[in-house]
């Protein structure tokens, strides 16, 4: 090998043969943190650990034949090593000054271009701080990074993969034949069906006379009365009042005449105490398996949450682009259910994995997580979220799914494929080898590893996707706002993957849903948290009864009704379905008249709807604890008022003569 030639710092040496120990000892003395390729002693050569220059230079030379590069790409690599690597004999008269302090050397980078960072990786060096070492193949760190010499640019043409036949069970769309005419309520009862609230009828009623006092729980509750608690849970979510006494005030900031019209806030509250989901019995022989591995934790919910999933999966089949994520209910109870994602809107909640529709963000399934040993399979939660969800055998095949980068790996999308569904997601840069790289905004790098196909995107940051049915680049550009030299801010226009548009559009079905539960959403403190589970089926009820109709209302090109309105909607039909006081529009021969509640009068007196004091009077049509003394015209006046409308009328003519 020729001497070597100096460059301008004296902190980058590159060292042949004949002039080994000159350099040695003026860096040994001089230089306190310098960048070298290969640097030792003449004693060192003997070593095992010595590595031969001309080595290294093979090395790069066989890395060099191993690509594919164009002309114009090998003169620039060629360039950049007879700059590095180039030789000289005056170098080392310079190097052995002993006034010249090294400097810290930045190895130059080539132009900003597509093409250079498109190319492969630079010439590696190896970075020494504080004593000089010894190099060895072990831990140095002379390597190329094989993931860079991938990487092809966008004006490579790529072959578009294999495109899906879609080939569903069923045919996309809700399962249910409704008319137009269909109320709110038909839509709700898909999902609580009548034998689904006789279980919790049956179970409340066993947890209400085991559990809760005989003050609290007087009588058993009903299939109907479940529907009117129904009603006013679904109404709460309409009107919100921060709490629940709120809802039966007289005053006038409140004034809210419906819940007393549907039930009293005592059966309420009573209800709300002993409301169980699961058979009581079952709970005390789950409890005694406590600490082995056959206790359930979700023993408490496991009746409704398979109706609930069931019922989710017969009433609609998704469309071809679906998407999976996770979704939080708020709670911060003291249960080993609960998480903690630090980077969530909602910090503190049960987390729940959700497969839904990208088009309507339908719900179709669902389950709750319970932890990594649960799910442990070995490959990962998200690995074995996505297999559990995306069924094959109930969905079809050739669904395209897209999932962000806490569920992308090369090796979930292949078993995918193995299933026929395709999936697209964003990706993580450790799952791949990535190494950053400065690029210019707008631009494209691809490579492909059998069927997956990786693309960097540069925007404001790096974006990796992976995908196994998109082509690198079909020409789509997006319109960003850039910063000029001279004039404000301007609009361009940048080259972006088909990828990341089609996952923009599709893959936001399960914040769909989290959106239409969060602005009506029923979920209100409770004391149990397989209670916090309940209120959220009713949401998920809910919605994906409200979507069902929208679909079948634009089927029969009718204007389907809002969220908001649907809900109304389906108050009033849970109201006349079950309210314990929607009773027969009094007419001329029924009065409302006073009647004492007991024979005695000292015995079940019950607080008055009025004034709150104690009565031992009720009306005979309405039932309600009123005053009818002459102190307190309770009675008189709570009739006449106009906050009571509906069934509890005013009072008539004739009764007014008496």
């Amino acid at each position: 090998m020729k001497d070597v030639k100096e460059k301008d710092s004296p902190g980058l040496i590159i060292t042949s043969p004949e002039t080994e120990e000159c350099s040695h000892d003026a860096n040994e003395e001089n230089s306190q943190e310098f960048i070298s390729i290969n640097t030792t002693d003449v004693k060192e050569r003997n070593s095992p650990d010595f590595i031969n220059p001309n080595d290294v230079e093979d090395e790069m030379v066989e890395s060099e034949d191993s690509s594919d590069l164009e002309d114009t790409e090998e003169m620039a690599v060629e360039s950049l090593l007879n700059d590095e690597l180039s030789d000289g004999s005056d170098s080392s008269d310079k190097v052995l000054k002993p006034e010249v302090t090294p400097k810290k050397r930045k190895r130059p980078f080539p132009e900003k271009s597509v093409d250079s960072f498109s190319s492969p990786a630079t010439i590696p060096v190896v970075k020494w701080r504080g004593k000089r070492r010894s190099l060895n193949r072990s831990s140095a760190e002379f390597h190329l990074n094989t993931s860079e010499l991938k990487w092809n640019s966008m004006d490579k043409p790529d072959n578009e993969p294999h495109q899906p036949v879609f080939k569903p069970i069923q045919p996309p769309g809700p399962q249910v034949v409704c008319s137009p005419s269909c109320r709110p309520l038909q839509y709700f009862e898909l999902f609580f069906t009548t034998s689904v609230l006789q279980k919790i009828v049956d179970h409340t009623n066993a947890y209400g006379a085991q559990k809760c006092s005989k003050q609290i729980w007087k009588d058993d509750t009903s299939v109907q009365e479940l529907k009117s608690f129904l009603a006013l849970v679904i109404y709460m979510g309409l009107l919100k009042c921060t709490s629940i006494q709120d809802y039966w005030k007289t005053s006038c900031i409140y004034s809210l005449p419906l819940p007393a019209q549907i039930m009293s806030r005592n059966r309420f509250l009573a209800i709300s105490r002993a409301l169980h989901l699961s058979d009581p019995k079952v709970d005390a022989v789950n409890e005694e398996k406590k600490g082995t591995d056959e206790y359930d934790r979700l023993c408490k919910i496991k009746p409704l949450y398979h109706d609930i999933q069931e019922a989710c999966k017969k009433s609609f089949q998704p469309f071809q682009n679906i998407s999976i994520d996770e979704r939080m209910v708020a709670s911060k109870a003291r249960n080993g259910l609960k998480q903690y994602m630090k980077n969530k809107p909602t910090r503190w909640g049960y987390k729940l994995f959700v497969l839904a529709d990208s088009l309507s963000g339908y719900t179709w399934d669902f389950f709750v997580y319970e932890g990594k040993s649960v799910l442990g399979q070995g490959k990962g939660v998200g690995y074995d979220t996505v297999m559990r969800l995306a069924n094959e055998k109930l969905l079809g095949s050739g669904y395209k799914l897209f999932v962000d980068n806490f569920f992308t790996s090369p090796s979930l999308f292949k078993d995918l494929l193995r299933k026929k569904i395709w999936a697209c997601g964003t990706l993580r840069a450790n799952r791949i080898n990535h190494s950053k790289a400065p690029a210019p905004r707008g631009n494209i790098r691809w490579f492909r590893d059998d069927k997956l196909l990786f693309i960097e995107w540069k925007d404001r940051r790096d974006v990796l996707m992976c995908s196994t049915f998109h082509k690198a680049f079909n020409g789509d550009t997006v319109k960003r706002k850039v910063k000029g030299e001279i004039s404000g801010r301007s609009i361009k226009d940048f080259p972006v993957p088909a990828a990341v548009l089609d996952y923009n559009k599709h893959m936001g079905g399960v914040d769909l849903s989290d959106a239409l539960i969060g602005y009506y959403k029923v979920l209100h403190k409770t004391r149990k948290w397989y209670r916090t589970f309940f209120y959220h089926f009713v949401d998920i009820a809910v919605v994906n009864a409200f979507i069902l109709h929208k679909h079948v209302a634009r089927s029969k090109n009718q204007k389907p009704m809002t969220q908001k309105e649907f809900r109304e909607a389906l108050v009033s039909d849970l109201r006349k379905a079950g309210s314990c006081y929607s009773k027969v529009t009094p007419g001329p021969e029924l009065l409302h008249l006073p009647k004492y509640i007991s024979d005695d009068g000292t015995v079940g007196r019950r607080v008055c709807r009025k004034c709150y004091l104690k009565t031992p009077i009720i009306c005979v049509l309405c039932e309600v604890p009123l005053c009818f003394v002459s102190t307190r015209q309770c009675f008189t006046d709570w009739h006449e008022s106009k906050e009571v409308s509906g069934s509890v009328g005013k009072i008539s003519k004739a009764q007014k003569k008496r």
